[in-house]
């Protein structure tokens, strides 16, 4: 055959070869977006049919999901408050926001600047017009205590009461006296509690008396000496939320319940505000004991403070999250010296955590620089298989530094409980942080290395920063509510954020359990353990 009619033979050949190849893939193609369409005009029956199903059964009140029998709830049994109504004729008064404005004068005003108003024209800005709240509580209106249920769990559940505004008032707002005392350490959102607690019983409530600051904790009520109580005001407080602190000062101890008491009395207060930790909140429920024995008409409220976030029962404390923060300042210090200090850098940063490692633990997790997290709840083991410093050493080898978070608490087995108290009657605590840096630089010297150890302590700096964003949203919400409970006629309680709901718990209930401390066998250590890879010694 000629070689030009092979060459179009081949020609041929190889067209048709593309033609069927070509033909194949178009047919395949043209298959795929038939089923694809099919498919999708599938989904679309689908969804419109859910859509139908779902917008029916709303109609019918029927509801929607799959019925599991081995997950019941039939009772609810409720933590109720007391209340002062039950003991002593109420007001009655309809409650409103009453939206009154002050008329003292603002220090942040500069009459240079802008007219003054006239006597009258101040009047007339003095007394908003009320607003009806949007949304009144009911006294069975409720939070589930427990949200997370089990298959074949007892079928009951406790209940929190909500909080938030009654329809009828307690206390007459006119002839209502209050005061506000912060006890123990410092916490970020302090003055943020504060000035909400004092806008809400002055612009809210539109209250006619004076609101106490009691200066120096429960010392401030009766040693005068010292400490005087100053009248609070919204112009006083108008921005004492952007420092940290308390503007009232604090101190530890000092409970005496005829003092306090007299001056509730002498002083014709109505609601105390009591703004502190555990043993700060079993002192404020003796002062509603003996308002109660003494027949004073009297609302006690607490609001749970404490950047250990300590307190059972709610699911955080405030300046919690701002506290967690401002560590990461100090883990960021601790990491940058333990890199640029040769050979062996470690840096070890110990944080406050009594009896619980939450702020330790969360700035752990938090930071992600941390190779080595130490707690209260969980034992310390040295050396060995599940030693903490052949782990610290074997990071530093790996990565040429490390860093290790200790809270202040930990370490009791190694270094014994101590027997002295402080003026809360506070155990005093081991000192973790330097026994750590010397048992560090001890062991590398035994492996014939050397440690650069630095060691850092920002407790104070820690504790002392303002509230954050989220925190002082916390802090108002804990402010107006406390004020809610105290002018509706409740006392004994505290306020709190459980299950992401405001709620009132007894003083009673709260304290009983609390300290709280980390479950070491729950997920948060899990996830510590998942952060810095160290050896778990929880059995």
């Amino acid at each position: 055959m000629p070689s030009s009619s092979a060459g179009t033979l081949a020609t041929v050949i190889v067209a048709c070869s593309v033609t069927a190849a070509v033909t194949f893939y178009l047919t395949a193609a043209a298959a795929e977006r038939k089923v694809l369409a099919e498919k999708k005009r599938q989904y679309e029956r689908d969804l419109e049919l859910k859509e139908k199903t779902i917008a029916a059964r709303k109609l019918s009140g029927e509801p929607t999901g799959e019925v599991i029998g081995d997950v019941t709830v039939d009772k609810v049994y409720l933590w109720n408050i007391e209340d002062l109504k039950k003991r002593f004729t109420p007001c009655n008064i309809e409650n409103v926001m009453r939206n009154k404005a002050s008329t003292t004068t603002n220090p942040y005003y500069f009459p240079s600047m802008k007219k003054s108003a006239s006597n009258d024209s101040m009047a007339e800005l003095s007394d908003g017009k009320p607003t009806p709240y949007n949304k009144l509580i009911t006294n069975h209106e409720c939070v589930l205590g427990e949200i997370v249920r089990k298959p074949n769990q007892q079928p009951y559940t406790h209940g929190y009461v909500r909080a938030g505004p009654r329809r009828l008032l307690h206390f007459d707002p006119a002839k209502v006296n209050a005061a506000i005392v912060t006890c123990g350490g410092l916490c970020p959102g302090l003055n943020n509690v504060i000035r909400e607690i004092v806008n809400t019983l002055s612009q809210t409530y539109g209250i006619g008396g004076k609101i106490f600051g009691i200066q120096g904790g429960y010392n401030g009520f009766h040693d005068f000496e010292h400490y005087r109580p100053v009248e609070l005001t919204p112009e006083l407080v108008a921005n004492i939320h952007h420092e940290g602190g308390t503007v009232l000062g604090s101190s530890r101890g000092g409970f005496d319940l005829d003092k306090i008491l007299h001056f509730l009395k002498s002083n014709k207060v109505s609601c105390l505000f009591v703004i502190g930790g555990d043993g700060t909140h079993r002192g404020a429920f003796r002062i509603h004991e003996g308002c109660m024995e003494q027949g004073m008409n009297v609302a006690i409220a607490g609001i749970p403070k404490t950047i250990d976030n300590d307190v059972d029962y709610i699911d955080r404390s405030f300046g919690f999250e701002s506290s967690v923060e401002a560590a990461q300042v100090a883990i960021r210090s601790a990491k940058t010296e333990a890199i640029c200090n040769m050979p062996n850098g470690i840096g070890v940063v110990k944080l406050m955590g009594r009896s619980a490692g939450f702020l330790a633990g969360h700035a752990t997790m938090a930071s992600g620089d941390v190779d080595l997290c130490l707690l209260p709840e969980v034992p310390i083991v040295l050396d060995g298989e599940k030693g903490c410093l052949p782990h610290l050493r074997k990071r530093v080898k790996e990565q040429g530094y490390a860093v290790v978070v200790v809270a202040e608490g930990a370490g009791e087995d190694l270094l014994g409980v101590s027997a002295e108290t402080d003026a809360s009657g506070n155990k005093k605590l081991p000192a973790i942080g330097t026994h750590m840096k010397q048992e560090i630089e001890k062991y590398f010297k035994e492996k014939g290395d050397i440690a650069t150890v630095k060691y850092i302590d920002p407790s104070y700096t820690v504790r002392s920063v303002p509230a954050n964003a989220s925190d002082s949203l916390y802090c108002m919400q804990l402010g107006q509510n406390a004020v809610h409970g105290a002018m509706a006629g409740f006392t004994g309680f505290s306020v709190g954020l459980c299950n992401n709901r405001m709620v009132f718990i007894p003083i009673p209930e709260l304290v009983s359990t609390s300290p709280r401390s980390m479950n070491p066998h729950g997920r948060t250590w899990e996830r510590i353990l998942a952060i810095t890879r160290q050896p778990n010694t929880v059995v």
